[in-house]
């Protein structure tokens, strides 16, 4: 859990141009040795098969449906996590103009000039707003092809305040995505056999730590030697992610990769299972490791929010998944803030007990 990547960091490099602006420079025609990887991800294995596809929940007939169509769909919440830690996530009840208009929100952000955005610039986890470019040290210090801007929206609401109207949007848009993960969650707790509350009150989620990030990709002229984001698993409960409807997002399944095309499924969610819900259920539901290729045909854009504990809470095997003999507890009990300042530090290698 926590990373394929074990002690990988995401940083700001400091002073760094903007993949955006880079990319349009009217000068780049091959990539530079610093966003340049050895190893060439296109070439790795990725399924073909038609029946190696993210399940899919229609997450309506949770709230709405007959007791037998509940609890099919808890069922079918359960297999998802069990076999492929995602599922995507359909009839969410989020309108598909909030969905179109924060897209385009994100879009007119990374439209602004970086002396627009220089203020936004945070450098720690902990830093309620923060936008920029980043490495991963462990790949040869190379620079991951992608600009982002991530802000917490839950407990307190925090938002870049421009462009215009672009707080309002990403505000109404928060509230919505944490409506479904509330449904979600309740299903993924009845799905392990617990009560419908558990996790809720088990994480404090009431004051759960939400973050709402954008993942830019621009068109990369040699995209067989960069990458967007590498192998890794998201800390937190549950992410639920929507794209631009550019292909990109792969994620792993029985060793191979598979790729996600949301664009195929309209207004659709990828909902995935986090390091902390991997560690509430004791192991039974793993995170799921994902990665981002970029492509030289269109730019690509993800938003994803991820939803945490709170940030005082401990999060802990649910007693009713622990045995001492055949599943004894196997996971180091740390707050959820403590964990995000390992994972940034890199001193996170695991918290397998």
């Amino acid at each position: 859990m926590a990373s394929a990547i074990p002690n990988a960091v995401l940083v700001d490099p400091p002073k760094t141009e903007s993949v955006k602006s880079l990319a349009e420079s009217t000068c780049l025609s091959s990539l530079p040795s610093i966003y340049t990887i050895t190893h060439n991800l296109h070439a790795e294995a990725v399924s073909n098969d038609p029946e190696d596809s993210v399940p899919i929940v229609d997450i309506s007939l949770l709230a709405s449906g007959s007791p037998d169509e509940q609890s099919q769909v808890i069922q079918q919440i359960g297999k998802a996590c069990l076999d492929w830690g995602c599922f995507m996530v359909i009839n969410h009840g989020v309108p598909e103009r909030v969905m179109k208009e924060m897209v385009e929100a994100f879009l007119e952000f990374f439209n602004l000039t970086g002396e627009e955005k220089q203020e936004f610039h945070g450098k720690h986890v902990m830093d309620p707003i923060r936008c920029g470019t980043g490495f991963t040290p462990l790949q040869d210090k190379v620079f991951l092809w992608r600009d982002y801007l991530k802000f917490f929206t839950h407990p307190e609401f925090h938002s870049p305040n421009k462009p215009a109207g672009f707080s309002d949007i990403a505000l109404e848009y928060s509230k919505k995505i944490r409506e479904i993960t509330i449904l979600i969650l309740k299903g993924i707790s009845k799905s392990l056999g617990l009560e419908e509350s558990y996790i809720d009150k088990a994480t404090n989620f009431e004051l759960g730590l939400q973050i709402l990030a954008a993942n830019l990709y621009p068109a990369c002229p040699e995209p067989e030697r960069a990458i967007g984001l590498p192998p890794h698993s998201d800390h937190g409960l549950v992410t639920l992610l929507m794209d631009n409807g550019i292909s990109g997002l792969q994620v792993q399944h029985k060793g191979k990769w598979v790729n996600v095309n949301l664009n195929l499924i309209p207004n659709a969610f990828l909902a995935h299972i986090g390091d902390h819900m991997e560690i509430l259920s004791n192991g039974r539901y793993k995170s799921v490791v994902h990665r981002a290729l970029v492509t030289d045909k269109a730019t690509r854009m993800s938003i994803a929010v991820p939803h945490g504990p709170s940030l005082e809470t401990v999060v802990s095997p649910a007693p009713e998944l622990v045995d001492n003999e055949s599943h004894p507890p196997a996971y180091i009990e740390i707050t959820y803030k403590q964990f995000l300042e390992l994972q940034q530090s890199g001193k996170l290698k695991s918290l397998h007990g």
